[in-house]
């Protein structure tokens, strides 16, 4: 049965360059699946968005992206200021992985690519920062900054262990913003080292960070760490291996449809891993915005 045209996005340079090795398996799958497939490789930054943008204004059917959260943040940033837009697809090959992991979509990239024909179309909020899209998490704070700092020779040898190193080392050493967060509740005011503004529950390959976060929820999941030394972060990762990071003292917890954070002086702030804008920055959900192709979802997921 033909379903129309997909355009099938690849990052060369993902996946300690393994996107080549898996092309001709995403184009068979998905011609079976009955897509003609239209194939472009990214050269540089920005084109991922182009190729998405691109096949949303041509009336495809499907747009797949292959890479790492980078690229997947590009595409969907191509595809989310449109009016007409069609189903997505991801088949990650990146360092962490975290809107796959939210959407229980296979790591492995040979598998997803196998399993995408059982896939269902599951409407899925997106965050909007201004005039960027983001599919997981917006960071704000000294740590986000950071972790923008950890060499990608590090990422590709170390994966999550490199951004947990680095963010360690600048928590210990940190003192802190002021930020002024106003939220659909109210206003929290305060010293802090990381805001979290998240759309999933896993964030950093952290699949506990926000227990109760569902992909469609129509929520942003807000995580306020505050300053804390060495003893009370090492009591804080305990908490967050086991899903009760809400639990700590130095932890704020929100959750909210809107937020706007403020600093006293401009901060950097990370969307999806890379950056973002400064402060002061106004941050929504659009609720079900995207159709992502992901298994069917379980109870409570």
């Amino acid at each position: 049965m033909e379903k129309g045209k997909a355009v099938f996005i690849l990052n060369p340079s993902s996946g300690k360059e393994m996107a080549e090795s898996y092309r001709a398996q995403g184009v068979q799958v998905l011609e079976e699946m009955g897509y003609s497939v239209e194939i472009r490789a990214t050269e540089k930054e920005g084109d991922a968005t182009a190729f998405a943008r691109e096949a949303a204004r041509s009336g495809h059917a499907l747009v797949v992206a292959m890479g790492g959260d980078g690229t997947v943040n590009e595409a969907i940033n191509g595809l989310a200021g449109e009016s007409d837009r069609p189903d997505f697809a991801l088949i990650p090959l990146g360092t962490v992985n975290d809107f796959a992991r939210a959407l229980a979509i296979p790591l492995d990239p040979e598998e997803a690519i196998r399993r995408l024909p059982g896939f269902v179309a599951r409407p899925t909020d997106i965050g909007q920062a201004g005039s960027r899209y983001f599919m997981n998490v917006l960071a704000a704070g000294s740590l986000a900054e950071g972790v923008m700092d950890v060499p990608a020779g590090e990422k590709t040898r170390f994966g999550t262990l490199a951004y947990a190193g680095h963010g360690l080392q600048t928590l210990l050493t940190d003192e802190g913003n002021r930020f002024t967060v106003t939220h659909d509740s109210g206003k929290w005011t305060g010293q802090a080292s990381l805001i979290l503004v998240a759309l999933t529950n896993s964030v950093g390959g952290f699949e506990k960070m926000n227990p109760d976060a569902r992909t469609d929820d129509g929520m942003l999941h807000l995580t306020v760490i505050k300053q804390s030394k060495l003893p009370g972060l090492l009591k804080m990762s305990v908490s967050l291996l086991l899903g009760k990071l809400q639990e700590e003292g130095a932890v704020e917890k929100i959750r909210t449809a809107r937020v706007r954070i403020e600093t006293d002086e401009p901060l950097a702030c990370n969307i999806d891993g890379d950056e973002g804008g400064k402060t002061p920055i106004g941050i929504r959900v659009l609720p079900r915005h995207l159709n992502i192709l992901a298994p069917e979802p379980t109870e409570g997921e």
